[in-house]
């Protein structure tokens, strides 16, 4: 199967499946040598490649597939051989690869190479994960009808060349048209891992070629390339003419390109033919009442034109002709873009599709009258073409069709050029020219317009219509090539203009024609006396050919007069090309098609069964679009990412990753009753699902020191519970410790309870970082005081957010278990998972590409204080102060992105944004009341709905922040809205705005809730979720989550809108368009008048935007206008969100700029805007604190200077090859973010950063290096490598000061696998002193030198490889009589200890320290982890944990019960004499956690090819839910204990025992806190455009989740007691 390296292979695809459930993707690209395996991550599903050789990256096929099986096939669970990868996404619980397993070359030899593939089999391969993330029954179901989409026949791709572009396509194959990509979500996990190749292009629609031949011996190629849009993709009657993103239904631009082929080195002549075939570019629907139905029901929107611009202008856009671009001197000036529309549809009177006619002539009179077509110029032919062909036939139905065809298809023309294989021949081109690898494309002619046909389907008339039309261009590109398709040319006969004399005599001649000779100069001359004419020329000599002469014939003519095979070829691939299209609109065959037959002589024998078959899809398709449309809508849009928000609310789009795993590994030895080589290791590792690790027993607690693979944040917990026949024996609590080191741990969870359970449940905890505890002591949120606030519900948003510690620099995780207080046997463990986000650190320090934008960014942010780096996404934050001019207020032009209090530019690490600002000023004294709203998102982020004008002013901020403070300005702030009464309450507007101005000053809750009580005034006053009735509260968060579904669809739209158009920020008002004070009227042009002021004046200097409102069309000024946000919710424009910007949507535009004034908006719609304002402010802090944490780590690892960014980026670009001669051929074995340092060591503050020196060789400043205190004369480096590894030595690179004696330190090296220190190895001790004697050019300043040498340094190599994971580096300056180990070959390292040094008291002088550049540890890593043999001990702890009889639990009978609170609380009742109660059960509750819960951020839908690592709300904040349990007892006494609840799969069966038996009990109470709002409920069970029930979610509900149990023993219960087992 595997070819030589030099033979051509095909694409390769192989997905193993190990009996470990280890899924692995092997591909061997067509252009590659080489093989790369991609891993499945088993629990988040993320995708993992590394490209290291030997590990993910082999030479062949075959090598990668025995380093992943180990040489044993046996080991495979199965293995699927495909073709090529389609895609592949991650839906929580599972995950879907799609490939295609078999492909036909469909269209092969194109011009210039290339194949295009058409998917003919494919397979979805599900990959089951242990990701215990709940999911609901709908999301469940979704997901299975999306595996079901039929791809098999309806997609292609090519592997080699951008086939998205009419032929040949100028630009990549990596630069594709996103119109016409149909797999860019699935295949973005591919570009995310830096393989974009190893997942193809693909595009859905039609590609066949047929070999056809002409006279003699020229024959030619034609294919047919069908691409379907997926700007308004879906079904028959859910995706019909206009939407959201200005994109027609049933949308294809179709290709014919035709070609000679040639033998090689020959010059190739091809040309193309482009047309497009959709629906009316007109808001309009159809709807079929039931499946009999025979006709459907009409409808146009009442704004049918919204929207018909942006689409003429996408067309004008790609078929304008580019050739002035490519060669200025052959067209100076861009001449008009024509399009043609032919209307295929019946508008006779009485006739339902008249009415769409109508407006399709009136559409074009207004886009006329807008004057915004610029060069595109429009025609209208309506043909009615199956009243013609009743009326007619079908040959004059043809004949008429050609007709109207000619004169725009002349003037359109096509493209023609020829291709050259070597570019030395293109140098005599005069056309445009697009290079092709070693040859190139040269161009004599490109297409400029298009024409587009029509029917109210894009189906049957479309289809026929557009053959007969690309017919004649089929003939005219054939003549061009020189492959004649005339038949008077294929029996050798001269095209005369009378033919039937052609082959008589020369010199006779037609009747009534008369030869005589010019008396002058004697030459012959023809009369024609039947038309008293006189001609030069022999009336019977062969005439120049005509171009488009076959316009001209009639049916019969072309028929006779031109070779039928070829056409009769074109004809076949149409009838294919029009089945493929009606089966993906429709879902069943093209009707109507027997006349495409038209040229074959058997054409009259089926017309009966082609009626009849007609009548029967006619059927079949009303039935099936009634039955199946809305499934296969949803298929669709899942397909290509779009409105997962709605059928997928849980999934998370960046799945978070297992770094515990190896490399990670444990840092000590976990005890076990049973010896373990491994130490624990197995215990991190997938491989060991069934392990059940007993520890040691009688152990009080069991430790574990984790240490990850990557630095990360720490987000999860992830327990997989192992036990033997007695669940008690696994762990009943756990505390977890996180920090960047062993001595750095904090303590971010306590106690946390872990209930019991059946074997092999998963059980998640959510993490955050360490929460300062005066945090907890304000914000009374954690401190969960025993009795709780029954009414208070957080809907609007969570007012007392706690926030925990980010840190990117996480390594160790200490986990302290503690046992059952009822357990009888040791504590048993399985496998353990720490899951996190860590930065990509790899891009950031050594990717060329990315590295110079990266460190420029990061340094402008570095040197600079940021004030509010949570609002990144709000321009220029406003104060609303006014000038020194008194009410004028003075603004400043708004930069062109976004920045807030903070300054300077800055990279966004968990989103890839770019911001680039100028720092903000304030200036005069400050004041309130007046203020500018400002630019919420990007403004580089071309496609954002929400963003404001360009020219918008933007407020400056006044410098008396700086001087008072962030927290004495919230206070001025608050007292001005208070009137400086403490003791008066505010309203809810003015609640909303406190918290607005909290979030722009960067104030944390706690920091705000301790301002506040300074000043007297109880926080929970300024609560807005408490300022409003119960009634109104609800209808105000239903409003602010239909909010925030709207937004994002708005904002899906105008992302997709964009696509082909120029990127333009039209919009004059934003979302929201509230600003913290509010503002006055503007006054003047203004008719609203909402917030009208004396002051306010059409003079003042307050320049203001004036829109016309959609609802009262006043003008309105920007101040009395609402947000865009409120015309959706006043429109409601999208009424069913499941249906992708469909007909349904009324007539809606992304690039509509529609507004609503103040006055037509009810009160609560303008709180819902507030309401979602705030919302996306609070994720933008979270955002915010997120950028901060890993600005602060990646300065932790290299710190930037001014003016050293230049040299540190053309290091980077020389530094792995430095690294590569140092290393001379072996591996670096330490290398940050793979290693790291066990324990800190101290650092001098004028040093660079201790992760320096692991970091890689280039990154950084070049000449900066680290240094430890003047004061410390001895540290030592504990440096965990990135795996078990042999290591053969140990470089230090040195300083760029360079050594002297005084600082020439004596370097001990030691080796090991834990920390213990007494395990440890010593391996040796070196002089440095001795060594500069040698090497006098390691001393002083290093001198100028070339990058591309190995710096200088110090090697220490070891007389054998120690394989060890842990290598400790002491280095010690120089002390009196030290001396130096040197190893020859004869020395013995086993007679050498630490003793045999002497030890002396150091001798320092004054200005010695110790310093280094890097620290280099080399050697070869073992490429898989130790996995030694450990079934004899499983067996023995199988058999020790069978061994002892299990306790059962029964059901403690009830008396009664009452649910309250929203049936968040649970009354439950016991009849006296009840046993003792031992605990009781909890069914986990089927709820989800969405992931939009507000509009969205301009980088939430971002699909950039590169994109840094993202953390999402949910992580940076998790939601916690706790169960308080209270038992009352017959004296009185109450007991109460709560639980926090771990994440677990819906209906779970969860136990958790009492610390002590709870004797005479009388009542229990069970009360669920926590995060309560975070949850929603399945959307099987929501309704409408909700996100969620209100006030909560049902699946919530206590309601038979809760059983009360005892401990007895089972067989002493016997019969009786097994029916009431628990």
């Amino acid at each position: 199967m595997m070819r030589g390296k030099s033979a051509r292979r095909d694409t390769s695809v192989v997905v193993v499946v190990l009996e470990t459930s280890e899924v692995y993707i092997v591909v061997s690209l067509l252009a590659a040598g080489d093989t790369q395996v991609i891993s499945v991550d088993p629990t988040t599903g993320a995708l993992c490649y590394q490209g290291k050789q030997g590990e993910d990256l082999f030479d062949s096929e075959a090598a990668a597939l025995n380093y992943i099986t180990n040489g044993s096939r046996f080991l495979s669970k199965s293995t699927t051989y495909a073709k090529a990868v389609l895609g592949y996404a991650v839906f929580g619980s599972c995950a879907l690869l799609l490939v295609a397993t078999q492909l036909s070359a469909t269209v092969s030899g194109l011009p210039g190479g290339g194949c295009i593939y058409t998917v003919v089999e494919s397979q979805w391969i599900k990959i089951q994960l242990q990701n215990p993330q709940a999911q609901g029954n709908g999301e469940i179901k979704n997901i299975r009808e999306f595996s079901d989409l039929d791809i098999d026949g309806k997609y292609y791709f090519c592997e080699t060349r951008d086939i998205t572009r009419p032929f040949p396509s100028r630009m990549t194959l990596q630069e594709p048209d996103e119109e016409f990509v149909w797999n860019g979500w699935l295949s973005k996990p591919f570009k995310d891992i830096g393989l974009p190749l190893h997942c193809v292009i693909l595009l859905q629609g039609f590609a066949e070629c047929r070999n056809f031949g002409g006279t003699g011996q020229q024959a030619g190629l034609v294919a047919l390339i069908a691409r379907r849009s997926r700007l308004h993709p879906g079904t028959r009657y859910l995706a019909r003419g206009l939407n959201a993103c200005s994109g027609t239904g049933n949308e294809v631009e179709c290709e014919q390109l035709v070609w000679a082929p040639q033998k090689n080195g020959q010059t190739i002549p091809f040309s193309s033919y482009i047309w497009r075939r959709g629906t009316i570019p007109i808001w309009w629907g159809a709807e079929i009442k039931n499946a009999v139905s025979v006709e459907a029901e009409i409808y146009v929107a009442d704004d049918p034109y919204n929207g018909t611009l942006q689409y003429y202008q996408r067309l004008g856009r790609r078929y304008g002709n580019k050739s002035s671009q490519v060669d200025a001197a052959r067209q100076k000036k861009p001449g008009m873009v024509p399009i043609v529309c032919v209307n295929l549809l019946r508008y006779g009177e009485g006739k339902p599709e008249t009415v769409l006619v109508e407006h399709f002539k009136e559409s074009l009179k207004y886009l006329k009258s807008t004057g915004k077509l610029g060069n595109t110029w429009i025609q209208l032919i309506n043909y009615d073409w199956h009243a013609t062909v009743k009326l007619k036939g079908q040959q004059q139905t043809v004949e008429g069709l050609w007709r109207h065809l000619k004169a725009p298809t002349m003037a359109i023309g096509f493209s023609e050029g020829n291709y050259y294989s070597v570019k030395e021949q293109l140098k005599d081109c005069r056309g445009p020219i697009i290079s092709n690898g070693d040859g190139g494309f040269c161009m004599e002619s490109i297409q400029n317009g298009v024409i587009r046909f029509n029917c109210a389907d894009s189906l049957d008339r479309t289809n026929a219509a557009s053959y007969f039309g690309a017919l004649q261009v089929f003939v005219e590109q054939c003549s061009r090539l020189s492959i004649s398709l005339d038949v008077d040319a294929m029996f050798g006969l001269s095209a005369s203009r009378y033919s039937e004399y052609n082959g008589r005599n020369a010199r006779s001649l037609p009747p009534g024609w008369e030869e005589r000779f010019d008396s002058v100069t004697g030459k012959s001359f023809y009369i024609d006396h039947n038309t008293r004419t006189t001609s030069w020329e022999h009336p019977c000599q062969e005439a120049p050919q005509k171009p488009w002469k076959r316009f001209d014939m009639t049916f019969e003519q072309f028929k006779s007069s031109t070779m039928l095979n070829p056409v009769n070829h074109l004809a076949e691939i149409f009838l294919l090309a029009g089945d493929i299209h009606a089966t993906l609109y429709t879902g069943s065959k093209a009707m109507h098609s027997e006349i495409l037959n038209i040229f074959k002589e058997e054409t009259g024998k089926f017309g009966k069964f082609s009626a009849a078959q007609n009548v029967k899809i006619t059927l079949q398709r009303r039935f099936h679009n009634y039955m199946n449309d809305s499934s296969r809508q949803k298929q669709f849009e899942m397909f290509l990412g779009l409105r997962l928000y709605k059928h997928l609310p849980s999934i998370p789009i960046f799945p978070l990753k297992v770094l515990s795993r190896p490399s990670g590994c444990m840092l000590k030895p976990v005890p076990s009753i049973t010896p373990m080589a491994d130490g624990g290791n197995s215990l991190l590792s997938f491989k060991r699902k069934d392990l059940i690790w007993v520890c040691q027993h009688g152990a009080d607690y069991v430790e574990l020191f984790i240490y990850l693979g990557e630095p990360c944040q720490v987000c999860q917990l992830l327990l997989t519970v192992s036990h033997g026949v007695e669940d008690s024996s696994y762990p009943a609590s756990v505390d977890v410790r996180v920090g960047s080191s062993i001595d750095a741990l904090k303590l971010v969870v306590e106690g946390a309870c872990i209930p019991q359970c059946s074997n092999g449940t998963n059980l998640l905890f959510p993490l955050t970082g360490r929460i300062d505890p005066e945090d907890l002591a304000v914000t009374g949120k954690s401190a969960r005081p025993d009795v709780q606030e029954s009414t208070y519900l957080p809907l609007l948003y969570d007012f007392e957010e706690l926030e925990g510690e980010l840190n990117f620099l996480n390594r160790v995780v200490a986990l302290s278990f503690h046992p059952s207080a009822l357990a009888r046997t040791a504590i048993t463990l399985g496998e353990i998972e720490v899951l996190g986000v860590s930065l990509p650190w790899v891009d950031m320090l050594t990717n060329s590409k990315r590295v110079t934008e990266t460190l420029e960014l990061l340094h402008e942010k570095s040197y600079s204080i940021p004030r509010d780096p949570g609002l990144k996404d709000v321009a220029h934050f406003s104060s609303s102060e006014y000038g020194v001019h008194g009410n004028e207020r003075t603004y400043t032009q708004s930069s062109p992105s976004v920045q807030t209090a903070g300054s300077g530019n800055f990279v966004d690490f968990l989103t890839g944004d770019i911001g680039m600002s100028n720092q903000s000023k304030m200036t005069g004294n400050t004041s309130y009341g007046n203020e500018e709203q400002t630019n919420f998102f990007d403004e580089e982020f071309d496609i954002n709905p929400f963003a404001t004008a360009s020219e918008e002013p933007v407020a400056i901020v006044n410098k008396q922040v700086e001087d008072c403070g962030h927290t004495k300005f919230y206070l001025e702030f608050f007292e001005s809205l208070s009137g400086n009464k403490k003791g008066k309450s505010l309203n809810f507007e003015q609640m909303m705005k406190l918290e607005i101005k909290r979030f722009y000053l960067d104030l944390s809750a706690a920091e705000r809730d301790r301002a506040l009580l300074s000043i007297g005034v109880i926080p929970a006053t300024v609560d807005p979720n408490r300022s409003v009735d119960y009634s109104y509260l609800l209808k105000l968060s239903n409003l602010a989550d239909k909010l925030a579904l709207l937004g994002h669809a708005v904002f899906e739209d105008r992302a997709n809108a964009s696509i082909g158009l120029e990127k333009v920020n039209n919009h004059a008002i934003d979302f929201w368009n509230i600003s913290e004070n509010g503002e006055l009227c503007s006054g003047g042009a203004c008719e609203v008048r909402y917030l009208s002021s004396l002051q306010a004046s059409a003079t003042s200097e307050n320049v203001s935007l004036f829109v016309e409102c959609s609802q009262c069309e006043r003008t309105a000024c920007k101040s009395c206008c609402a947000g865009k946000g409120a015309f959706l919710l006043l429109g409601n424009t999208y009424r069913d969100l499941k249906i992708y910007g469909g007909s349904q949507g009324g007539g809606y535009s992304a690039l509509a700029d529609s507004s609503v004034c103040k006055s037509c908006c009810s009160e609560v719609i303008k709180h819902a805007l507030y309401v979602d304002y705030v919302r996306v402010l609070h994720s933008l802090r979270r955002k915010g604190r997120a950028e901060k944490a890993a600005l602060k780590a990646v300065n932790q690892v290299c710190r930037l200077e001014p003016s050293k960014i230049s040299d540190s980026v053309h290091s980077v670009q020389s530094g792995q090859r430095q690294l590569k001669q140092l290393l001379d051929g072996e591996e670096s074995l330490a290398e940050f973010p793979y290693a790291g340092f066990l324990h800190t060591v101290e650092t001098a503050d004028d040093s660079e950063p201790l992760l320096s020196l692991l970091a890689p060789l280039g990154s950084g400043v070049y000449k900066s290096y680290w240094k430890a205190p003047l004061e410390n004369t001895s540290l030592e480096f504990p440096i965990v490598l990135g795996g078990l590894s042999d290591v053969s030595g140990v470089a230090i690179i040195v300083s760029s000061c360079g050594y002297s004696r005084s600082d020439c330190p004596i370097v001990e090296i030691w080796s090991s696998n834990k920390i213990q220190r007494e395990d440890r190895t010593f391996i040796g001790k070196w002089d440095v002193q001795d060594i500069i004697v040698s090497s006098p050019e390691l001393c002083g300043p290093e001198k100028s030198s070339s990058l591309n040498e190995a710096p200088r340094h110090i090697k220490l190599h070891f007389p054998n490889p120690f394989r060890c994971r842990i290598i400790s580096i002491k280095m010690t300056l120089p002390c009196i009589g030290s001396r130096s180990t040197k190893f020859n070959d004869e020395f013995d390292l086993l007679s050498l200890d630490e003793s045999s040094f002497p030890d002396s008291k150091p001798s320092n002088p004054h200005s010695s320290f110790i310093h280094a550049k890097r620290i280099v540890v080399f050697g070869s890593s073992l490429r898989k982890e130790m996995d030694p043999d450990a079934s004899a001990g499983i067996m023995r702890t199988k058999s020790y944990l069978d061994g002892s009889p299990p306790l059962g639990r029964f059901r403690i009978p009830v008396e009664a019960e009452r649910l309250t609170d929203n049936d968040l609380v649970l009354e439950q009742y016991l009849l006296p004499n009840s046993p003792g109660i031992a605990g009781f059960r909890l069914d986990s509750f089927s709820v989800i956690r969405p992931r939009v819960t507000h509009s969205p951020l301009s980088s939430e839908l971002d699909m950039s090819e590169f994109s840094l690592t993202r953390m999402e709300d949910r992580h940076v904040n998790p939601a916690v839910l706790h169960i308080q349990v209270t038992i009352v007892k017959e004296s009185g006494k109450l007991v109460v204990e709560e639980y926090r609840l771990p994440e677990v799969k819906a209906n779970t069966q969860l136990y958790f025992d009492f610390l002590d038996l709870q004797q005479d009990a009388r009542c229990v109470i069970f009360r669920l806190l926590g995060d309560v709002t975070s949850f929603v409920d399945d959307i099987a069970e929501i309704d409408g455009l909700n996100l969620r029930n209100l006030p909560l979610a049902s699946g919530l509900s206590l309601s038979n989740k809760i059983k009360l149990y005892y401990y007895a023993d089972t067989y002493e219960m016997g019969k009786i007691g097994s029916l009431a087992a628990v």
